[in-house]
């Protein structure tokens, strides 16, 4: 799974801040992107592949359990009371070794993950970091969130109740869609810079920067791990 961190070069990095830097300085928006390695646990994989191999060693295990004392008459080997805390810690061991694996194989994850659940955790990680790295929370109700998350390969554009009302829910879309071909495309730098200067054009025009206006968030990319 691609790491938010390591995920753009420093160049990179400059060439979106300066992208914010520049259509902040037309606008009284506050424009803050966001990158996340991913929005959700998504453990249901570990669990399925835990369970399979859970059952597959308790099989084997009572499969191979000697029983020689009650077919040959004798009553020497381990006792009966012994096979069911037998099975029961080879249900347990195969559950943690197959949700260890599982957990180390990134692929795995998205067959058993529905992609709508996928899309509410990233809505929902977008919701978060809307309110919890203050974009809501600016002055003039002008925060926005431009919020890509890597392992769901999903987009969303969050506004605060300013621009959705000066640009309509519309243009936030067109923008979001935008982001979507870059992101696509395996252009994830280029795609941020394009949408971050397209929503300053859009927003110059109806909330223009006006004197004395304070920038309020920092210019940065935020990479969420």
């Amino acid at each position: 799974m691609p790491q938010a961190s390591t995920y753009f070069t420093d160049e990179q990095r400059t060439r979106i801040r300066e992208a914010v830097a520049k259509a902040e300085s037309r606008t009284a928006a506050e424009i803050v992107p966001v990158v996340a390695s991913s929005s959700g646990r998504y453990d249901r994989a570990e669990d399925i592949v835990g369970l399979l191999t859970g059952l597959v060693l308790m099989a084997i295990t009572w499969r191979f359990y000697p029983r020689h004392w009650y077919e040959s008459g004798s009553w020497d080997g381990p006792s009966m009371s012994l096979e069911l805390p037998a099975l029961a810690l080879a249900v347990l061991v195969g559950f943690l070794v197959g949700a260890a694996i599982a957990s180390r194989i990134g692929w795995l994850r998205p067959l058993f993950t529905p992609r709508m659940q996928m899309r509410e955790e990233v809505n929902a990680r977008a919701r978060q970091a809307f309110f919890d790295d203050r974009v809501h929370h600016t002055k003039g109700a002008t925060g926005l969130l431009i919020f890509v998350s890597l392992y769901e390969r999903t987009a969303v554009i969050l506004a605060d109740e300013a621009i959705t009302k000066h640009l309509g829910q519309g243009t936030l879309d067109d923008l979001c869609a935008g982001l979507v071909r870059k992101l696509h495309e395996g252009h994830a730098a280029e795609g941020l810079v394009e949408t971050i200067l397209a929503a300053g054009e859009h927003l110059a025009k109806t909330l223009p920067r006006e004197a004395g206006d304070v920038n309020e968030l920092a210019d940065a990319l935020i990479l969420m791990d």
